[in-house]
Formats: structure tokens, C-alpha cells, sequence
């Protein structure tokens, strides 16, 4: 009932396994793993392999670093969809009503979401295989590592399953997941980093605390998602969840969202009270009063909550205690802007097409112009308002800390990088929202661009640095992230008394990436804007 016998594992398997999307990921995945290794491989011509050669143990710190970070962004477009997809599918209602035990569906769920994703793990094995020769790392670290790594993907996917189980989106549960799974990414990269100099106790670790943690964390998270199929809450007809926006606001833990009340006005205006004025667009007024608010404020609560929670930490450390650190910080405001922004508008066309309202929207008389501005200006409002609210602490900082008087210039460009990270992001979403069929598929979709233009460019030129690459191969590589808001945050000049002793020296910076990274986004949305433009003019192509 539970695993042999378990009609929505093997179900979810058959599907899962024969699309051609596995071959091509498992090919891109084994391709981008080879790549890590070949661009660190030891470029010594001759290496004492009976000193355990520094090079080659980077070359394995690498490669299990860099398969943990690509694991762990993959887990929750595997995971996140499991219970909220058959929501959207309108057969939640039958699954309920079905002999399985919660239990078994949950079991089943993550089972079938993460073969695929351990069939990838497995398959660098080979990989890894032509490293050990070349020394510094014995086979029982490898297989401890990868002990760690399959508990971290089982523990990555069982938040991703019990979110799945709170949302009838999935592009909300896969926002939250990634909100929760990110703080856990970055302490396990840091405390592999850390304790690198004390194998054994790296090793320890890896095979007796993060699997006794990760066993307890997987059971705990699946107990509540079948719990709460168990004992569901109100649902009506396909399986629709009732909410009442009032009875929530009472029950809500935590922050309270009252759209009549200022700054929660700024994304939720309060409900309509009179009718829409002449002239006024009505995509925009519709959506501006209706969409964000549709299925409760769970997700809006949860996203500012966890993104205040860790903001607390990383301002003390960022902007107070280190303020030479200042980019990183930026850098998490655009992580989150990242993870949160394009949701509000990666559904802004798939949404109508799914809700079979598009053929009515395309035959009346608004210009694809107005449908396209009335979509991309309240995706963008509630973006830039969250991620504002990130702004605050930054604002604060240079008020506070005097080392931040003589930068004016930087912090006024960090604010401008991160409201420019906001206008691409969402122009990025709607775009792809265009172009798909589907919610899931356009966020998806979106995701991977915005991680290709704006992660992959840094990704590569650490890996550069990390290997020892000249100078002047670095620089070239620098101009690879022209549209990345990282490079052009740590590209920023910065002064040497930004340093709290005064030592630190003066980050000389690289003013013409940030003016390219600024123009080069321009240039995206604009060619964004033109080809949704031209899209929405040919009607004839969104057939249902």
C-alpha cells in the first residue's frame, strides 16, 4: 500500500520517467557537472599524489558543492507541484475520496518527485570516479558527502511536499519552498567550507548528524502534509478551497495583512466601492483589486515573515558590524526579488488561458499595448513593494553608519540596480507568460533565464578564480555578467573607510559593467516588450 502496491507512486512514476524532459535534464545535468570538473581540473604537469595535492581536493570540494547547489534549486520544481498540481488539475477532490491513506499519497508523492532527481545523483558516480586517483580525498568521504547529499534532497523535498500541501498554486508553494530552502543551502556550502581543514569531523557529521536531523526533519514535514489531507480544510466543488479573508485575518499568526491600511494598501488597494471612471484601463483595474488577494494571504504573510527574519541577521553583519560587506547584502535583495517578483507575473496571459477567458480578452477592443501595461504595471507594483521592504535596512544603514556618507554615489546605484533587478524580472515573467501555455511552465521558464543571465555569469567567474586563472582571463570573464545585478553590486566602487579599523583597502570597482548592466537591461525589456507586442497583435496564434 505504501511503496509496491501504490497506485499514485507507480502512477506518478510512468509519467514522470517517459518524457523526453528527463533524458534532456539528465543530459544537462551530467553536462554542466563535467563542466565544473573539467574548468577545475589540476593543470599541473606533474602532481605528487603521496602529499595529497591541494588542487585536486578543490577539484572534489567543487564538484560536491557545486551538484549540492544545482540539487537543491532542482528539488522544489520537482516537489513543489506534487499535491497543489492535482488542485490545479481539479482531481484533489478524487484523491481525497479515494481507499489511499494520506499516509501512502504523501509517501508516494515524494518518492515519485525524487527518483528522478536520485537517478541524476547517481548517475555523476562515474564522474567522480576519475577524480579519486588523483588523490586528496579518500572513498569514504565521497561516500559520506553523498550520504549527505541524498539526505539533503529527501529533506528539500519533503518542505517542498508539505508547502505543496498549503497552496493550491504551485507557483506559490514553489516560492515558499524556495524562501525556506535557500537559508539551509547556504549554511550546508558554508559549513562544508568551514570545516575543511578537519576531515574527520566533516566526516562524522556527515554520517551521524545531518542524517539523524534530516530522518526527523523528512517524517515531521510528511506527518503534517498527510495530516492535513486527512483532516482537510473546507473544500468545495473540484476540490476548491474555501477562504474566508476575514476568519483568516482573525486565525493568522504572526503579521496581519489589511489592505485598507498603509503600506499594505501599496500592493492590495482596498476593494472597489464605486464604479470604474471613463477612460480607465480595465485590465488594470480588474487586476489591481482582485488577483493578489484571491486565495487568501498565506503565501504574502509567509514570504514577508521568513524574508524579514533572515533581513534581522544579515543587516546586523552587512550593513553594521562589516559594511565593506554591503554588496552581499544587495545581493540578497535580489535573490529575493528573484524568487518572489516573477510569480505575480508569470501567470499574467497563462492565467487567462487557463481560466479560459483569453479568446474574450483578445476580442475586445483594448490595444495589446493596454492589455500588455495593465498586467506588467501590477505585477511590478507588488514586486518593487516587497522587495522594499528589504530597502528599509539598506536606507537605514546609510543613514546610520557614517562610513556610508563618502559612498553616496554606490548606495544610490545599489538602489537603482535593485529596482532595475525588479523592472527585467517582471518584463522576463510576463514575456514567458506570453510565450506559454501553461503557469507552471512560463515560471519555470522564467526562473531558468533569469538564474542563466543573472547567476550563471558569477558562477562561472568564481569557479575562474577559485581554479587560478590569470588575470586578464578573469577580466574578459567579468564582462560575461553585463545583465547580472551581482557582478554590477560588487562591481560598485567603494572607499577605504568603509572598512570598520580603516584597513580595508578601497574597492577600486568597475564603473563601465554597471553602466552596461543598466543598458543591457534596457535593452532586454524593450526587445521583451516589442516581441509581447507583437504577439498579442497577431491574435490568431493563442488559440485554447
Amino acid at each position: 500500500m505504501y511503496v509496491f502496491e501504490n497506485p499514485v507512486l507507480q502512477r506518478e512514476l510512468l509519467v514522470n520517467l517517459r518524457t523526453q524532459r528527463s533524458f534532456w535534464l539528465l543530459a544537462l545535468y551530467q553536462l554542466l557537472l563535467a563542466g565544473v570538473v573539467l574548468a577545475a581540473w589540476p593543470s599541473d604537469e606533474r602532481l605528487d599524489l603521496t602529499e595529497n595535492p591541494p588542487s585536486a581536493r578543490r577539484l572534489v570540494n567543487l564538484f560536491f558543492l557545486g551538484q549540492y547547489v544545482i540539487a537543491s534549486l532542482m528539488a522544489p520544481s520537482f516537489a513543489a507541484s506534487a499535491i497543489s498540481g492535482e488542485k490545479e488539475r481539479k482531481t484533489y477532490e478524487m484523491l481525497l475520496a479515494s481507499p489511499l491513506r494520506p499516509a501512502a499519497i504523501v509517501l508516494g508523492k515524494m518518492i515519485a518527485s525524487l527518483t528522478h532527481l536520485g537517478m541524476l545523483i547517481l548517475a555523476s558516480l562515474p564522474i567522480i570516479v576519475l577524480c579519486l586517483p588523483l588523490g586528496g580525498v579518500s572513498v569514504y568521504e565521497v561516500l559520506a558527502a553523498y550520504l549527505g547529499l541524498i539526505v539533503s534532497v529527501l529533506v528539500f523535498g519533503a518542505i517542498s511536499i508539505a508547502a505543496s500541501s498549503y497552496f493550491k498554486r504551485t507557483s506559490s508553494s514553489l516560492v515558499v519552498s524556495y524562501l525556506m530552502i535557500l537559508p539551509l543551502v547556504i549554511l550546508g556550502v558554508l559549513g562544508w567550507w568551514s570545516l575543511e581543514a578537519q576531515g574527520e569531523l566533516r566526516l562524522k557529521l556527515a554520517l551521524s548528524v545531518v542524517p539523524a536531523y534530516g530522518v526527523a526533519a523528512v517524517v515531521m514535514l510528511c506527518a503534517a502534509a498527510a495530516a492535513r489531507m486527512l483532516y482537510p480544510p473546507d473544500v468545495g466543488s473540484e476540490g476548491e478551497e474555501v477562504v474566508d479573508l476575514e476568519e483568516e485575518a482573525d486565525e493568522a499568526i504572526g503579521l496581519v495583512i489589511q489592505r485598507d491600511q498603509f503600506p499594505d494598501k501599496l500592493f492590495a488597494p482596498p476593494k472597489k466601492q464605486q464604479l470604474m471612471r471613463d477612460g480607465a484601463n480595465p485590465v488594470y483595474d480588474k487586476e489591481i483589486h482582485s488577483e493578489i488577494f484571491s486565495h487568501g494571504t498565506l503565501m504574502l504573510r509567509l514570504v514577508i515573515q521568513i524574508s524579514m527574519l533572515l533581513a534581522i541577521p544579515l543587516m546586523a553583519v552587512l550593513l553594521f558590524a562589516q559594511p565593506h560587506l554591503c554588496a552581499w547584502y544587495v545581493v540578497y535583495v535580489i535573490v529575493f526579488n528573484l524568487l518572489v517578483g516573477p510569480v505575480y507575473s508569470a501567470g499574467a496571459i497563462t492565467g487567462e488561458r487557463e481560466r479560459q477567458t483569453l479568446d474574450l480578452l483578445l476580442t475586445t477592443t483594448l490595444t495589446p499595448w493596454q492589455i500588455l501595461w495593465g498586467k506588467l504595471i501590477v505585477g511590478l507594483r507588488v514586486s518593487v513593494v516587497l522587495t522594499s521592504f528589504l530597502l528599509w535596512p539598506l536606507l537605514l544603514g546609510a543613514l546610520m553608519v557614517t562610513q556610508f556618507w563618502s559612498n553616496w554615489a554606490s548606495v544610490l546605484a545599489m538602489f537603482a540596480i535593485v529596482l532595475m533587478a525588479c523592472v527585467s524580472g517582471s518584463v522576463v515573467a510576463q514575456f514567458c507568460s506570453t510565450m506559454c501555455r501553461r503557469t507552471v511552465v512560463s515560471l519555470t521558464v522564467t526562473y531558468s533565464i533569469l538564474l542563466s543571465l543573472y547567476a550563471l555569469p558569477t558562477a562561472i567567474l568564481l569557479v575562474l578564480q577559485i581554479v587560478g586563472f590569470s588575470a586578464s582571463t578573469l577580466a574578459v570573464a567579468e564582462w560575461l555578467g553585463v545583465a547580472s545585478p551581482f557582478s554590477a553590486a560588487f562591481a560598485l566602487p567603494l572607499d577605504a573607510d568603509l572598512s570598520p579599523d580603516g584597513l580595508q583597502p578601497a574597492a577600486a570597482g568597475n564603473v563601465p559593467l554597471v553602466i552596461g548592466y543598466f543598458v543591457a537591461n534596457l535593452a532586454l525589456v524593450v526587445a521583451a516588450l516589442a516581441a509581447m507586442h507583437r504577439r498579442l497583435a497577431k491574435r490568431t496564434q493563442f488559440g485554447e
